[in-house]
């Protein structure tokens, strides 16, 4: 496909207003893919202001804007012109600490995090190292889903000692990670390690398509919103499921925090997405329908189309 001058032109100026413009699947306030949500975490803890363009309004420039950066997935992001990369390059260059440079913003200095790690812990750590030049790297994600993996020093990595051995960060993680503790847990398959944290938020909660169909059975109070694009809705729909545009954004953001929540979309993957977005807005009660509609369709519902 060739990019049209029109369309290059289109392009071009959006890139040219603004100093940081981010080409994403849904918007700031409702990402509808996990590597957008992932960008949008990242800008967010670095930048009050940026825009977005929902590339899911158009698939025109959706399809222009990777012929525009020669690049083949969404996200991209860009900063006062010039092209930055997708979802894995901004990660990295975060990591780094390269990022706030290519942004020019001033970012205070990482603090240390305390880290409490069992004896249980630090044995099979140490046995598990292979090299001096091996240590163990923390990755905390924005749903505290941990990683741990062993590696050389990195730039930018945060160091903290615990247990008798050194434990490197990258400046994200480190700030989720104070007060972490890291224990091994024996198990009939050799068992593994345990990380809990005292910051670690409510988790998404699943929520099978029977299981909603007996809280609207009951009559239960439950908001159910549907994050899938106007032309799915078109498709198929499930009754008393709101649509999550803009208006139904304005509704959903006006609703008690206490509130239960669910979301749903195709196949689960756009609504946790938007169900993790607003738990971290505070929202305590809520929901991702597994499966999401064509799990309706096929064990609740079947006169619901299935695309």
């Amino acid at each position: 496909m060739s990019l049209s001058e029109p369309m290059r032109a289109r392009i071009a100026a959006m890139i040219r207003d603004s100093d940081v413009v981010l080409f994403m699947k849904g918007t700031r306030t409702m990402p509808q893919c996990g590597f957008s949500a992932t960008v949008v975490g990242i800008l967010d803890e670095l930048l009050p202001e940026y825009q977005t363009v929902d590339v899911l309004s158009d698939p025109q420039l959706r399809d222009g804007i990777k012929e525009f950066s020669s690049w083949p997935t969404i996200p991209q992001l860009y900063v006062r012109g010039e092209f930055v990369g997708g979802c894995d390059i901004v990660k990295e260059l975060h990591a780094t600490g390269e990022l706030v440079k290519t942004l020019g913003v001033v970012q205070e200095a990482a603090k240390v995090p305390s880290l409490r790690v069992s004896q249980a812990a630090a044995a099979a750590f140490a046995a598990a190292r292979e090299s001096d030049a091996d240590f163990v790297h923390i990755e905390i994600d924005p749903s505290y889903s941990y990683g741990l993996y062993f590696g050389p020093r990195q730039a930018g990595d945060v160091e903290v000692q615990a247990g008798g051995l050194v434990f490197l960060l990258d400046r994200t993680s480190a700030r989720r990670a104070d007060g972490l503790s890291i224990d091994f847990v024996e198990g009939p398959s050799g068992g593994g390690f345990k990380l809990e944290s005292p910051n670690e938020p409510p988790k998404v909660k699943q929520l099978s398509p029977a299981a909603l169909k007996e809280m609207l059975d009951r009559g239960e109070a439950v908001e159910l919103f549907d994050v899938r694009t106007v032309q799915e809705r078109a498709i198929a729909a499930i009754d008393r499921a709101r649509h999550l545009d803009a208006e139904g954004q304005r509704y959903l953001e006006g609703l008690d925090k206490d509130t239960r929540l669910v979301f749903h979309c195709h196949h689960g993957g756009r609504s946790q997405a938007a169900a993790e977005h607003y738990l971290a807005k505070g929202f305590k009660d809520v929901y991702n329908l597994q499966g999401g509609i064509d799990a309706w369709s096929h064990s609740v519902d079947p006169t619901v189309p299935r695309y």
